[in-house]
């Protein structure tokens, strides 16, 4: 089980350490100093989250790795998040339209895991939550106001969600990890969050005035480490140079 356990709080953690450092990019580049702001603050909250679950994964380990040795000295393969999140930027809208993908996912995790059967990870999943809440908003209404708005935002916009659309389905993918994580009573089955899921996203294009692609392929091999992107390792390039070089090194 803690082996398991441990491969279910890595792809938590590495789901908002990818995505926290794809959104930390943004930071001196937004379109304007609000929205600098937010994205600032959104990826300050995945990384504060990713040290509460890869903490917990390194203690469940038991091999002495912190949340440090985790995020900055594992390679590519190690990592197990969702492909969506390490994908470029792209414009801000696509951005924002991949931040909303993974948010409204997100909240229905951590909603149902704060019901959870491992008191820490219920613990994590009360705090995360209240922060997760306010991003589905943000992005959802930001989704709505650029879909719904000029005729070259509602392109960009509808690009966007056709662009992101195939790697959803790698969000619900369910495997022994996950079966096991349910017999314990530790995490839902990621597949019973589609249908809430699903109604989440039409409500949201609806109001946008985008269509959601028919075709439900999925893009996978992220969250079970058998193939990511190249943007990963170019991602980790950049985050993991400085302890690479300087081994041991710390502020």
């Amino acid at each position: 089980m803690s082996a398991d356990l441990f491969e279910f709080l890595c792809r938590m953690g590495d789901n908002c350490l990818i995505l926290g450092h794809r959104v930390s990019e943004w930071c001196g580049h937004a379109p304007v100093l609000e929205e600098d702001i937010a994205l600032a603050n959104t990826a300050l909250d995945l990384i504060g989250q990713t040290q509460l679950w890869l903490g917990l994964a390194g203690e469940v380990e038991g091999k002495g790795r912190s949340a440090d040795d985790l995020a900055f000295l594992r390679d590519a393969w190690d990592f197990r998040n969702v492909l969506l999140v390490e994908l470029p930027n792209g414009d801000f809208g696509q951005t924002l339209m991949r931040q909303f993908l993974f948010d409204a996912w997100q909240e229905l995790m951590l909603s149902a895991l704060t019901q959870s059967s491992e008191p820490r990870v219920a613990e994590i999943a009360q705090k995360a939550v209240k922060e997760v809440a306010y991003h589905v908003e943000r992005s959802g209404d930001t989704v709505i106001g650029l879909g719904d708005g000029s005729a070259e935002s509602h392109a960009r916009m509808q690009a966007a969600l056709d662009l992101l659309y195939p790697y959803v389905g790698e969000l619900f993918e369910s495997d022994a990890v996950d079966q096991a994580m349910v017999k314990a009573g530790i995490a839902p089955d990621p597949e019973s969050l589609r249908a809430a899921y699903d109604a989440k996203l039409a409500q949201v294009m609806g109001e946008a005035t985008l269509t959601l692609p028919d075709d439900r392929f999925a893009h996978k091999g992220g969250r079970t480490g058998r193939m990511h992107t190249e943007h990963l390792g170019h991602i980790l390039t950049e985050m993991q140079w400085l302890q690479r070089a300087y081994p041991g090194a710390s502020w």
